[in-house]
């Protein structure tokens, strides 16, 4: 199993939307780096749901249920999507600025690699985001 987080405005799809969606296809990613992440998702597979724009912090956790397929937005090119579905919100947001103060955390994508929408997240970061955001 692998763990990951994806980005995304919540003016374009927000954690609250997934929730009511309960299930979505994550499209529309178009950078070369996020999308072998995308091929490398499996079902089962967890999810940190962050938002970008003004909130910057982790909101929710959600889940793959389906591998990466074809990106039926995309107009050209071999771009891919996943299915997700919704688990639950976390106990508490974690803040972008208190991730980058976080040893650990600070050496994440989210901060190395701000522009990528989709990142590998360590099963060691994992747990400290967990623990950080009282979610269990």
């Amino acid at each position: 199993m692998a763990y990951w987080l994806i980005k995304s405005d919540p003016s374009e799809y927000a954690w609250d939307q997934l929730v009511r969606d309960k299930e979505a296809d994550w499209t529309g990613v178009r950078n070369f780096q996020a999308r072998k992440f995308l091929n490398e998702m499996q079902p089962g597979d967890p999810i940190l749901f962050y938002h970008t724009e003004n909130d910057k912090e982790i909101v929710g956790i959600a889940e793959v249920i389906e591998p990466a397929k074809p990106d039926a937005t995309a107009e050209e090119g071999n771009w891919v999507s996943v299915r997700i579905k919704a688990v639950k919100p976390v106990g508490r947001t974690l803040t972008l600025d208190e991730i980058r103060n976080t040893p650990g955390l600070s050496i994440m994508p989210l901060v190395e690699q701000p522009r990528l929408s989709v990142s590998p997240v360590t099963s060691a970061q994992w747990e400290a985001i967990l623990k950080y955001t009282k979610t269990s």
